[in-house]
C-alpha cells in the first residue's frame, strides 16, 4: 500500500510526506530528544515544540498530571525562542530526511508574524503549524475561538511565507466549522484537528487545583472519541486535508481517524509511554493494507464519510 500523503494539494508541487504518521508538537521536543530511542527518519514528519519570538520560561511546577486515561499538562509553552532555534536546531533539521514543521505561538498577530519572518528561508524548516489556541492579548480570547480573528492571523502569516501552512484548531471553539472554513479561505494548506481539551484535577490533600494556574490541557486516549468526531465533521465540511490529533496510540486508532476523513495523524502523549509507538503504528498501517489488499492509503481516507473528502478518493 502506498503511504505517501500530500498535505498541500492546492500548492504547486504540494507538500508530500512519505507516510501519514507525524510526531505531534510538544511531546517530541525539537526532534533531537528521541535520537537514541527511535529512528525518526521513518516518520512522515516531525512537528517541533512551540516556537515563540522570545524565550519562554513556562509555568511553575507541577506541569504534568496523569489521569486514568490520559495526561493533563500545563507547560505554558516553554521554549528557547526563535533565535536559538535558528542557531541550534535548524542546522540539525537540515541534515535530516524527515521534514520538520515548526509549531508557531504568540500573543499577538505581530508576534506570530515575527517568528515566521525570522524562520522563512531558514534551511531545515519545511513548514509551519499555526497554534490558534493561544490567547490574544488584545482581547483575551483564543485566536481559534473567533473565525474572523483566526482568519486574520492565518492571512497575516500566509502573506509572510510560501512554506506549507497547517492551522491547529482549538477543540472547544464555539463554532469549529466556521473557524475551519475561515482559516481555509485565509490561506491555510491543511487543518490539524485538534489541540488538547481543557481539564483540571484537584489535590485532595491541599484541597486546591493541582496546577497553580487552575486548569490544563487533556491529551491521551480519553479524548480520542471527542477529537475523532471533530475530524469527521471538519473533513466533511472543508475541502482541505485534515490531520487527526488526539489520543492516537495504535494503528487501529490511526485507521479510525483516516476513515473519518483525516489524511494523516499526529501522535503525542503515547510517545511518553512508548517512544517506538509511532513506528508500531506505521507497521500496523502497512499490515492492514496488505490484509485488505489496498493499493493506496487514499482508498481508506474518508471511507466513513458520506462523500469523498480532501486527501482521499472513493
Amino acid at each position: 500500500m502506498k503511504l505517501a500523503v500530500n498535505l498541500a494539494p492546492h500548492r504547486p508541487g504540494g507538500f508530500w510526506l512519505a507516510n501519514p504518521v507525524i510526531a505531534a508538537s510538544g511531546t517530541f521536543g525539537y526532534g533531537t530528544e528521541y535520537a537514541d530511542l527511535i529512528d525518526r527518519e521513518q516518520l512522515g514528519a516531525i512537528v517541533s515544540k512551540a516556537v515563540a519570538l522570545t524565550p519562554r520560561a513556562g509555568n511553575p511546577m507541577p506541569r504534568l498530571y496523569e489521569t486514568p486515561a490520559g495526561l493533563l499538562n500545563a507547560i505554558g509553552l516553554q521554549g528557547i525562542g526563535v533565535e536559538r532555534v535558528i542557531a541550534e536546531k535548524a542546522p540539525l533539521w537540515a541534515s535530516w530526511r524527515v521534514p520538520v514543521i515548526v509549531n508557531l505561538v504568540g500573543e499577538s498577530i505581530a508576534e506570530f508574524c515575527g517568528v515566521v519572518e525570522r524562520l522563512s528561508g531558514v534551511a531545515g524548516v519545511a513548514g509551519f503549524e499555526l497554534n490558534v489556541s493561544c490567547p490574544n492579548v488584545e482581547g483575551g480570547t483564543l485566536f481559534g475561538d473567533d473565525p474572523q480573528l483566526a482568519a486574520e492571523l492565518t492571512r497575516a502569516v500566509r502573506q509572510r511565507t510560501d512554506l506549507p501552512l497547517l492551522v491547529k484548531l482549538a477543540p472547544t471553539a464555539p463554532d469549529l466549522i466556521a473557524v475551519a472554513r475561515a482559516v481555509a479561505a485565509a490561506g491555510a494548506d491543511a487543518l490539524v484537528v485538534a489541540n488538547t481539551w481543557p481539564g483540571m484535577a484537584i489535590d485532595l490533600a491541599t484541597r486546591r487545583p493541582v496546577f497553580p494556574g487552575g486548569g490544563g490541557g487533556l491529551s491521551g486516549p480519553a479524548i480520542r472519541p471527542l477529537s475523532l468526531r471533530l475530524v469527521y465533521r471538519v473533513a466533511g465540511a472543508v475541502a482541505l486535508p485534515v490531520v487527526g490529533c488526539g489520543g492516537v496510540a495504535t494503528a487501529a486508532d490511526a485507521l479510525e481517524y483516516l476513515m473519518a476523513g483525516a489524511c494523516a495523524v499526529q501522535v503525542g502523549t503515547m510517545t511518553f509511554r512508548e517512544p517506538s509507538a509511532m513506528l508500531a503504528i506505521l507497521a500496523g498501517l502497512r499490515e492492514f493494507g496488505e490484509r485488505e489488499g489496498l493499493r493506496d492509503l487514499a482508498d481508506i481516507i474518508g471511507a466513513a464519510q458520506p462523500r469523498p473528502v480532501a486527501g482521499g478518493e472513493r
